[in-house]
């Protein structure tokens, strides 16, 4: 009895010897019932291909790849479209893949069908060499296979999806490398045009702010300082142009009386006087400057001249000629003396000089106020150049990158347009199956001795179960509450040891007579 009470190991075994039979027997049958129902099913056979993923013949140093190296993903990507409706009814119709119900069934069932035959699993290979020569811990690779009614069928089925997988990893590296290259040449354009923008932009504020740039302090501070020197050396040439201009002024002037004079009869008291001014400003020139000084010698020359006329006149006026001259010819410019004509002739020049240097000093001077305007300028023309100089560094290196970027994207796509990038390579092609993977008659006698096992271990359970016998003291002491004073002994216990008995006395007796031999 098995409700209620707690058993143990002698219990067990005691069910074990009443019930084993009721074991033995489904445990027997479970299996050859197993065998025979798998011979009955119709037989499936799997065509296995192993492909592997050849390297890139340029390492990834030089070339780096651009299509990415997660495989699972890649192999997803694919399988969703070599396992689409559009690529698998071709197969269907083609090879005549289940015939029996390709008129009353659905399409969507036999391609859902279809795919539920064909298992796509990466698997890896160790101790291989990769394409620098050098051995690798891992080589990664994947497995098709497909499940067909028959082994020719499995196999042809098998090869084609195989060769679809290696055509499209092909058109999907050759793809994406385009499309990434597209990609980065349209955001090359963009971020040139930005660029051009910013390029315009920062020339501008340079034309409009030009001097008042921060890098261009120094320079602005010594162009002043050289302006100003300029100003200063003008201010001396001025200074000194007007001096002569004085001082050639006051000698024209003389020598036009003196020479009005002489033309009308002036006595050498006047010559006398013109005389003693040249000789004072020649007194005044020699503080200055020194005899070899152009209007020191000028002067002396002026003095000589003069000297000479009143030597000649004071000669004319004893002879009675001199006046009577003066009065019959009258003054004009053209007879003046070529004296007179060359110190005009200087002060135009002297003139023009003076008014040259003015227009210098006014040109300086405006040029000076220029440039000191833009250097007040220049704390507040900074922080907008480095605004600007911020976005255009920004924008030059961001187009510097996708140049570089669109250089190795090129060259990726020409090393997979010349299929010399990551390859899918058919390592062991499609083989032609010897034995049907389904069913598995070893798998199936195995299912039918467990599912016996559970039959009999079932029956056991519920015959216990159902079970009112009392088979020992501990029984009557838990059932019926009362303690036991004596135990009968089952017949079938005391014939066993009834022969336990014997069989020991007879072991006993043949031990006694092998010592007394």
């Amino acid at each position: 009895m098995l409700v209620g009470r707690q058993l143990n190991l002698e219990d067990y075994w005691g069910i074990l010897r009443r019930r084993y039979w009721l074991i033995l027997i489904p445990a027997l049958l479970g299996p050859i019932a197993a065998y025979f129902i798998a011979k009955q099913l119709p037989p499936r056979y799997t065509s296995t291909s192993l492909i592997l993923i050849e390297q890139p013949k340029v390492p990834a140093s030089i070339v780096p790849s651009i299509v990415g190296n997660d495989l699972v993903a890649r192999l997803a990507a694919m399988e969703e479209q070599i396992l689409s409706r559009s690529r698998l009814e071709p197969i269907i119709r083609r090879y005549g893949l289940y015939k029996d119900d390709i008129n009353h069934v659905p399409i969507e069932t036999l391609v859902e069908r279809m795919r539920e035959s064909i298992v796509v699993k990466p698997v890896s290979f160790s101790n291989t060499f990769d394409s620098s020569g050098q051995q690798g811990n891992q080589v990664p690779g994947f497995q098709i296979s497909f499940t067909a009614d028959s082994p020719s069928l499995a196999q042809s089925v098998c090869s084609e999806i195989t060769s679809m997988f290696v055509e499209e990893n092909l058109r999907l590296r050759e793809r994406r490398a385009e499309g990434t290259t597209d990609f980065i040449q349209t955001q090359l354009q963009q971020a040139k045009q930005k660029l051009d923008e910013q390029d315009a932009k920062l020339a501008a504020f340079k034309r409009q702010y030009f001097g008042a740039l921060p890098d261009q302090e120094q320079s602005t501070i010594q162009i002043i300082g050289n302006l100003t020197s300029q100003l200063n050396s003008l201010s001396d040439a001025l200074g000194r142009a007007q001096q002569d201009r004085t001082y050639t002024e006051s000698l024209l002037t003389q020598q036009l009386a003196a020479w009005k004079a002489s033309q009308t009869g002036a006595g050498p008291e006047t010559l006398q006087q013109q005389l003693a001014a040249l000789e004072n400003h020649l007194i005044e020139l020699r503080s200055r400057y020194t005899d070899n000084y152009p209007d020191v010698v000028k002067a002396k020359d002026d003095i000589a001249r003069l000297k000479k006329r009143i030597a000649q006149q004071e000669a004319a006026e004893k002879s009675g000629k001199t006046q009577q001259a003066a009065a019959s010819k009258p003054l004009n410019i053209l007879t003046e003396p070529v004296e007179i004509r060359q110190l005009r002739a200087q002060l135009h020049s002297l003139e023009e000089s003076i008014q040259s240097n003015q227009r210098e000093q006014a040109r300086i001077r405006r040029e000076i106020a220029s440039y000191e305007t833009r250097l007040k300028m220049t704390p507040a023309v900074e922080q907008q150049y480095k605004d600007i100089t911020r976005n255009y560094q920004t924008a030059l290196e961001f187009y510097n990158s996708l140049l570089a970027k669109e250089d190795q994207s090129q060259m990726s796509t020409s090393l997979e347009k010349r299929q010399e990038g990551e390859q899918f390579s058919v390592l062991d092609p499609a083989n032609l199956p010897q034995k049907p993977s389904f069913p598995d008659y070893l798998r199936f006698a195995g299912g039918g001795l467990v599912v016996g096992l559970l039959l009999g271990f079932g029956a056991v359970l519920l015959l216990e179960m159902r079970d009112k016998a009392l088979r020992d003291e501990r029984d009557i002491e838990y059932f019926l509450g009362v303690p036991t004073l004596g135990v009968v002994p089952a017949l079938d216990s005391i014939r066993e040891d009834r022969r336990l008995l014997d069989w020991k006395a007879r072991k006993r007796g043949g031990v006694t007579k092998r010592l007394a031999g």
